[in-house]
This record gives structure tokens, sequence and C-alpha cells, in this order.
């Protein structure tokens, strides 16, 4: 069952290793984010450009406050997560300083997924994470999609099918949105959840979009 799945990923994580996870977008690869080998240990896994961010996933909204500095309504932030969405904040001093230390900033992901809810609760800092492939590649929904990171994983959680395999828009990912300017709102990548997200900045919150 997930408690013994959950149960073996936190270990697996505090132990500094990288887990394969399912989320409610494409299937991620996780490590502690204030662990600070872990995470190069993330990048090179995926022969990632050092310089493009990962995010940090939390389990609930009430510990958003103490990794970020939050500018708009709680409500705002209940409306959005957990879902689809990645909203990016300006980060606080807790957050692990070698975990995208080029930025001010951090994206935060409440997948609404009960295992990562779960995984996430059973971590004591937050994961970082990242989709489950080498970088520029395409992001995958099965695990046997990214067999070729297997080898360098200490732990693969098999969810099954994330979405629908034949589907373009499933393997979008999910919608990136920058919050870190008061009562304003820009798209860094529309993702799966672009529509409904804009439409609850814009329409219940009177957030402009900034201009590119």
């Amino acid at each position: 069952g997930w408690r013994e799945a959950v149960a073996a990923a936190a270990g697996a994580l505090q132990a500094g290793g990288l887990v394969a996870v399912p989320t409610d977008t494409v299937y991620g690869v996780a490590c502690l984010a204030q662990d600070s080998a872990a995470v190069r240990s993330i990048y090179s896994l995926k022969g990632r450009n050092g310089a493009k961010p990962l995010a940090i996933c939390l389990g609930d909204v009430e510990r958003l406050y103490r990794y970020c500095h939050v500018n708009v309504p709680d409500q705002l932030l209940r409306d959005l997560l957990p879902g689809p969405v990645t909203l990016v904040l300006q980060r606080s001093e807790e957050l692990n300083k070698d975990l995208n230390p080029f930025t001010s900033l951090v994206g935060v992901r409440i997948p609404n997924h009960p295992f990562m809810r779960d995984l996430a609760r059973a971590c004591s800092g937050p994961l970082a994470l990242t989709s489950a492939n080498i970088s520029s590649q395409g992001s995958t929904l099965t695990v046997s999609e990214f067999q070729d990171l297997w080898p360098q994983l200490s732990l693969i959680v098999d969810g099954g099918p994330t979405g629908d395999i034949q589907s373009p828009e499933c393997r979008l990912g999910s919608t990136v949105v920058d919050l870190s300017v008061s009562g304003k709102f820009s798209i860094i990548r529309p993702g799966c959840a672009l529509a409904p997200t804009v439409e609850i900045l814009k329409q219940k919150y009177g957030l402009l979009p900034e201009s590119s």
C-alpha cells in the first residue's frame, strides 16, 4: 500500500537519495531540498544546466510560509494549491542557500496527489522536485519512459500512468506563475492548467498580467 511506499521513499530521501515519484501531472524526481549533495545529484542525473531552478514540493499550504515570503491572500494560495500549478514567490532565509543560489525566487508545488502530499509530510523539510527526464527531452507519464535514469535512482515509486499517454496536453507539466510582484502575475510556463489559473488570478483576485 501507499504507507509502505511513503515510508520507503522517505527513508531513501533522508539517506540522501533520489526518488522517482508520480505527481498530478508528470513523473518527477525528488530529493531533500535542504541536502546540498542530493541537489547536486539531481542536476547531474538530468544533465541539467545549473542555472535552471528546481521547484520545492510541500504537503500543505501552511508550510509554504516557512520557505517563502507571501504577498498574496492565503485564500489565493488555497484556490490554486494543491493542484497542477507551480507558484513562484520570494524565497525565505530558511531555504537551503545551495538550492537555486542564483535567484531570490523559488517555485512551490503542492501536487494534488495523495502519495506526494503524504511523502512531503513525512519529510522534515521541503522536497526539491523536477521532472523525471533528461533535460530538454519530453516529460514522462509512466516509469518505463525514463528507464535511462533508473540506475541513478535510489527508489522508483510506480503509481501507474499519471495521465493519458496519447494526449500531448498531459505532458505539459504544471502551469508556472510568478506571484513575486504584488498585485501582478506573469506566466513563466503555460503548462496544463493555464486557463483556470489565469481566470482565478484575474477575475477573483484582480491581479494584472505583467507585460513581458
